[in-house]
This record gives C-alpha cells, structure tokens and sequence, in this order.
C-alpha cells in the first residue's frame, strides 16, 4: 500500500498474548517475554507493530478492582489478574473448584482490535499446553473482527501439543523458537524480506523486548541465557530450547540500567533456567558490576536457583545485589526420587545452601524451596517428609504442583499413571487436577500437605 507521501506503508504485524483459562492464576512476574521480543525484531526490520497483552489490566484501567483505577499490585510488581467465571469444560464438571478467564474482558478485546487498523498478519503466543482455550479464544476474536487476515500460531502449547493445535482455528502453526520461521513468514506472506534477523547463538545480537509496546510496566524480566544444562524428566525445557546460550553479563546490566534509567522499573525477574550455573561465567560478574553500579532495584528468581552452586559468596552477592524473591529447585528429599528425576541437587546441598543464605543476611522465610507433588506413582508421605526436611533445614517449603508435558522423559510414565486421558485432552495437564493422583496421594492429601507448608514454622 503506497502512503499520501507517495512511500510505500509499512507491513502492520498485530502480536497478541492470549488469556489464561484456569481454575486459579496469579501474576508472578508474568510477562509476554518471547512475544515482545519477536516484536522487537519485527520492528527493527521496518514493521509496524502493535502488540495486545490480554493479561495486562491497563489495557482497560476502568475494569480494575481498584478505585484508583489502576488494577491493585503489590510494591514487587505481581498482583491479581481480573477474571470473568466461566463455566467449567465439560471435562471438569466434577471438580469442585470455579473456572475463570484471567485477564481483559472479550468486549475490551474487540474494542482494542477495532481501534487498529486492518493488519496484514497477526502472531498469536500459546504457553502453558492446558491453557490452549485462550490461544483458541483469541483467533476466534481476531477471525471474526479481521476476516481473511492470515493468524499463525505458535509458542509452547503448539511445540509440545502440534496435533491438537491444529484445531486452534490458526492459518499457519510454528513450533520451536519463533524467530527462526520470520524470515520464510515475512517473505511468504507478506513478500517482505528481512534485513536483520539476531543469531540465535548469540543472545546478545537480539534487541531488547518491546515492553514500551505495552499500556504499562512495573516489572520486567529478564533472560541471561537459553535453555538449560540439566536434563531433568519432568522438565521441557530442553525441549524448548535444545541449546544452552548465554549472554555477557556486562550487557545484561546495561539492559537492567537502561530498563531503570529510561522507564524507572525497579522490579525484574529473571527467567532463567540456569542462572546460578558455572557462576563465574554469569552471576558472579553480573552481580558485582550490579553492586558497583548502585542500581536501587529488586531482583526476583521465580524459575528456581541451582542449590549446588550457593556458596558464602554468592549468597553475599545474592544478599547485595538485591535478590529478594529466590526461589530453589530442590523437588524431593527422597535421595532415590532425586536420582530418578536428574540428579541436580543433593540434601547435604541444601543444608549448606540454607545456611549460608541465613549467614548473609536472608531470614528463613526468604528462602523459598520448591517441593514437586503428585509425580507419578508419588506418595503423600514423601512429600510430608520433604516438607518437614525443608523446615528443619531453615527453609520455606512451596508446593510445586507436577503438569505431565508431552515430550519429556517422564511423560509415559505420567500417561499410565494418571487415570486422565492425557493423551487426548491437554487440559488434563493441568496441575490444579494433580493430574496423577493416585490412592497414596489423592486430591484431600494433597490440601493437607499443602496446608502444611503454610503455618507459620520459620522463626524469621
């Protein structure tokens, strides 16, 4: 299309991050990470680019619970998504629990994609495999609101669940890193050739995610690296990013800087997988040039820390630094589950770890340990176990509920554990159903244990 100017208009590319259907979600440092960063690229080829976060309240700050208008948050950057109830998939009618849209409402959606005009392709993310219905929600909208727009479809859900996101209602579905298929969607599509695509083995070609695309920010994440070097069986990630690629930790400061100085954000998660692995590669650097630098920030560690690597040092850096959310991957206390599900951490590691958390500075409540419950043929006296090691130790338990992925080493085993078709119906998955109980560890159990992480057993 030729402009007034006489120049040809750029090609518009709308990138949208669908709803969360659950039973419960909560916004712990959830961002569109990988959406906002194909955005950026998009972007840095000459695309117009418009970016809608079904997640993000300020898209309508009158539809908010707050009488300030603005959806309440927390001074860390999470906070409630607003929700609609909904009625429960037919697969769920038995399950004793609310089903709900997390996120906008559909008529602030259509408003939003009114307010645009026509655009000439439209991306749609997927995350979590059983959260599908909103990936499948946002076509819908998008087909009826722009009919005979081309919408592809990618993210987790399609990587790990190809087949069944064929019904999605999507034109084109891409599976794996995003950024790799632009170049052959750009030029099928849009006839438009990219002149710059990063090199998906240095993290450090790509630009900066497109968060100043969204209504609002008060946290960002980050990533220092890709993939992960264990290979646990329960895990996808592996799956998601077969390669381990790490960033100069100078580079990730100034990205934390520049976040700082030019949005004042103060708040950023690192969505790591790794990020304490062979630390004098990555954190050791990161951390000290952050303590140098003085930034006034707070760092949070949703994705889980390796215990392995904590020694005095890094848990002064940690301490100084500014992490104040850290969270550990430690699942089990059982030396032989440890051993059957990859081996990463030991008890004694644990123990040591605690302990030289608490000596820099952190109290016991800080300390935030991930136990896995439900993983096939799992009993509930393991994770009581687990849970009273953790507090022994001088650490706050936190119930990780298990989701069988498809892909992973522990998938057929989940399949015949579970007495949910898995491999039928993704929404199985989800962790709320504890989707392999068993007799040992049915749903009332399962409370219970979760119950027991909650009193208040930490003396700091």
């Amino acid at each position: 299309m030729i402009s007034k100017t006489g120049t040809m208009k750029p090609k518009s590319i709308l990138l949208i991050n669908p709803w969360i259907y659950d039973f419960a979600a909560y916004d712990f440092w959830i961002k569109p990470l990988g959406l906002l960063t194909l955005a950026a690229i998009l972007r840095k080829n000459g695309f117009q680019v418009n970016v809608i976060d079904c997640l993000n309240s300020w898209h309508d700050p009158s539809n908010t619970s707050s009488p300030t208008g603005a959806f309440e948050r927390t001074a860390l950057g999470t906070g409630a998504f607003p929700k609609t109830h909904i009625p429960k998939p037919e697969f769920f009618s038995s399950f004793p629990r609310k089903f709900s849209r997390y996120g906008i409402a559909i008529p602030t959606f259509r408003e939003l994609l009114r307010g645009l005009s026509p655009p000439d392709l439209v991306l749609v993310g997927s995350m979590m495999t059983y959260w599908y219905p909103g990936a499948f929600e946002a076509i819908r909208q998008v087909k009826d609101v722009f009919p005979g727009i081309p919408v592809v479809l990618g993210g987790h859900y399609v990587t790990l669940c190809r087949d069944h996101a064929a019904f999605s209602g999507a034109d084109i579905l891409v599976e794996g890193i995003g950024e790799s298929a632009l170049p052959s969607l750009c030029l099928t599509i849009l006839g438009t050739e990219m002149t710059f695509l990063p090199s998906l083995n240095d993290y450090d070609t790509y630009p900066y995610p497109a968060f100043d695309l969204l209504p609002h920010n008060d946290q960002i994440p980050i990533l220092t690296s890709r993939g992960c070097p264990f290979d646990c069986t329960y895990c996808a990630s592996r799956i998601l990013n077969p390669f381990f690629v790490r960033r100069d930790p100078y580079r990730v400061v100034e990205e934390i800087e520049f976040w700082y100085k030019q949005y004042g954000i103060v708040n950023f998660s690192f969505y790591d997988d790794a990020l304490l692995i062979r630390p004098t590669e990555m954190f050791i650097p990161m951390a000290e040039e952050l303590i140098r630098r003085k930034l006034p920030c707070r760092f949070h560690c949703p994705n889980g820390l390796h215990l392995r690597e904590v020694t005095e040092n890094i848990a002064r850096l940690l301490y100084c630094a500014g992490f104040q959310t850290i969270r550990f991957g430690f699942e089990t206390s059982d030396r032989e589950k440890q051993r059957e599900t990859g081996g990463k951490v030991k008890n004694s590691e644990l123990e040591r770890a605690v302990a030289y958390l608490k000596e820099a500075g952190y109290r016991d409540r800080d300390i935030g340990v991930y136990l896995l419950c439900g993983l096939p043929n799992q009993d509930a006296e393991e994770v009581h176990r687990s849970i009273d090691y953790v507090f022994a130790c001088g650490g706050r338990p936190v119930i990780a509920e298990y989701s069988p992925i498809p892909g992973t080493a522990l998938w057929g085993e989940a399949v015949s554990a579970s007495p949910f078709p898995l491999l039928e119906e993704p929404l199985y998955h989800n962790n709320t159903l504890l989707p392999c109980r068993n007799e040992k560890l049915d749903y009332d159990m399962y409370r219970s244990l979760k119950m027991l992480t909650r009193q208040e057993r930490w003396k700091g």
